[in-house]
């Protein structure tokens, strides 16, 4: 099969195309998906680069989200059938003709969302949705600050919380990509390229942000959690500004803030009913007319390209991979 390899650890120029990829075999208890779309996501990067905290072996297929049609299922699955329309998440894998997914992982695609559509949905608005929802509990009127608010996870969680009818604040890098997080419905917005984060945050919501969702660490994180009111919540999902924050702990004992850390993979083998009920909830939200913001897509052959993109933080939203023939 044709598959997107990673052959040597390095920047996103060095995978390349291979056409004799050994198809995966069906084993107990996963689902074999023909793959439509792939979902580049910033750590699809750091596995590229050996820069993720759990290392793939070479040569390995990147992409942790895809979606497409079942193959095959194997012993001991229900609930699918071959030929369901699916969106699911992998360790690796995803940038190929086919995929392995444990069946945990693998879910029928909400009515209403496209190929290309439901392989950027599944991750992001899981992701965001826990951070809102099953974490903070958050409430309508509530002040939201989303970090990287443009990108993936960002965008997912100013769509998630704004229907959920939290204020938020989105923070992103430039004029532009706050214009977006503004179509989105984001009430205010902060460029932390130019403006100082704490005090503009404090400055918009007076007491101080209710919840922070951060997809981007580095030298933001501590500026917003400083601007988190007294008894707020603090949720790290990833370091896309590149350097993992050392956090002073006397400021979460002088407010009394709760962080929680997020990584959805974890999660969604540990938390099996808090994702399925996350899942029921994030499909409300599409039948009501939520969709995830695609911005490029590009066929399998441009997955360099695809993924110097994402690298270089270009575009708003999502990236994606066409691997099949039915992607809108």
């Amino acid at each position: 099969m044709k598959a997107v390899r990673c052959e040597e650890y390095g920047g996103p120029d060095r995978v390349v195309i291979r056409e004799d990829v050994r198809a995966p075999e069906v084993t107990d208890g996963h689902v074999l998906v023909d793959v439509a779309a792939a979902a580049v996501n910033f750590t699809d990067l750091l596995f590229v680069a050996n820069e993720y905290q759990v290392a793939a072996d070479l040569p390995f297929t990147p992409g942790s989200e895809f979606a497409g049609r079942v193959a095959a299922l194997g012993a001991g699955v229900s609930g699918l059938e071959v030929g369901d329309v699916v969106h699911g998440s992998v360790f690796n894998g995803a940038m190929a003709e086919q995929v392995l997914a444990p069946a945990s992982s693998v879910s029928r695609v909400p009515e209403g969302l496209s190929m290309a559509e439901a392989a950027a949905f599944r991750v992001t608005y899981l992701t965001a949705y826990h951070a809102l929802v099953t974490i903070a509990d958050i409430k309508p009127g509530q002040w939201v600050v989303v970090l990287g608010a443009a990108g993936g996870v960002g965008s997912a969680a100013v769509d998630v919380a704004v229907r959920l009818g939290a204020r938020v604040i989105a923070a992103a890098s430039s004029s532009d990509r706050l214009r977006v997080c503004a179509d989105l419905g984001a009430e205010a917005g902060i460029d932390y390229s130019t403006e100082d984060l704490k005090s503009r945050i404090k400055e918009i919501t007076g007491a101080g942000a209710d919840l922070v969702v951060d997809p981007v660490g580095d030298r933001w994180a501590e500026p917003a959690l400083r601007a988190i009111r007294w008894g707020g919540t603090f949720v790290t999902v990833g370091y896309a500004g590149g350097e993992i924050p050392r956090i002073p702990l006397n400021l979460v004992l002088l407010k009394n803030v709760t962080i929680r850390g997020l990584e959805l993979r974890t999660w969604s083998q540990r938390l099996p009913e808090e994702t399925a009920r996350a899942r029921a909830g994030l499909a409300e939200l599409v039948a009501g007319g939520m969709r995830p913001l695609v911005s490029e897509t590009y066929p399998m052959e441009e997955a360099v390209t695809a993924l110097s993109r994402v690298a270089g933080r270009v575009p708003a939203g999502k990236v994606i991979i066409r691997v099949g023939e039915d992607v809108q």
